[in-house]
């Protein structure tokens, strides 16, 4: 029996309520916490989504590994096209490399973090 559960994800960045804003968008998830450089969404998943304020924030290098990425975020989607036109339409970027094909696309937060589009 396990004596924890996950509870959140929380990304450093240099401005998260804009950061928040973008997952808010992408996800749906809602507003739950919003004080002292420190925001967080909630939704029903049951696992929060954290931003946190780091001065001198540096973003991860995607594929290099300068400042690596440390994790990145799967969302799953019905439609990768549909969703990555979204991601883009908020800031979001599309690196060259793209080691998913038709499974997944790779993407580039508007902090810099990669997170990945999934479908199935």
């Amino acid at each position: 029996m396990p004596i924890a559960m996950l509870r959140g994800v929380t990304l450093d960045c240099a401005d998260p309520q804009a950061l928040a804003r973008f997952y808010q968008e992408m996800t749906g998830m809602d507003l739950g916490y919003d004080a002292d450089g420190f925001v967080v969404l909630t939704g029903g998943s049951g696992s929060d989504l954290g931003f946190q304020r780091v001065d001198r924030y540096r973003a991860p290098q995607w594929p290099g590994q300068i400042v690596p990425q440390q994790f990145h975020l799967d969302l799953g989607v019905e439609d990768l096209d549909a969703a990555e036109k979204l991601a883009l339409s908020l800031g979001a970027v599309r690196p060259d490399h793209q080691p998913g094909g038709d499974q997944w696309r790779v993407l580039l937060d508007p902090a810099g973090h990669p997170f990945c589009l999934v479908t199935g």
